[in-house]
């Protein structure tokens, strides 16, 4: 997500064709994708460091899994162009959900501490 997140503020024009091609969301401008980067480089942050860690996994996952899910017309075509690259995103879905699922366990240099 991290490498999505730059793509906003080193190429917005990108940022707004991705929003309109594959989430139906047209008239992005330059502002509103900057603070949807800004919004998303927190969230990493907090997922990081491991920071309300229910609430930054949680939408960590449900984010990648829009994400995973809008691109399905690239599923049906995998030997098109580079539509081979979007099932990478499936094990990285099942990782965010193992992620959140043991969310409780994933301690180690985590701003939460280990729980007694």
């Amino acid at each position: 997500m991290l490498i999505w997140t730059i793509d906003k503020f080193v190429r917005p024009a990108h940022a707004v064709s991705v929003y309109e091609h594959f989430y139906f969301l047209p008239g992005f401008g330059g502002t509103i994708i900057y603070v949807i980067g800004v919004a998303e480089l927190l969230l990493l942050l907090g997922f990081v460091i491991g920071f309300a860690s229910r609430v930054t996994y949680g939408l960590v996952f449900l984010l990648h899994a829009g994400s995973t899910f809008s691109s399905f017309r690239q599923y049906l075509h995998p030997f098109e162009g580079s539509n081979i690259l979007f099932f990478a995103a499936w094990p990285m879905l099942g990782a965010c959900f193992a992620l959140y699922y043991l969310r409780d366990l994933d301690t180690l240099w985590s701003v939460r501490g280990k729980k007694s």
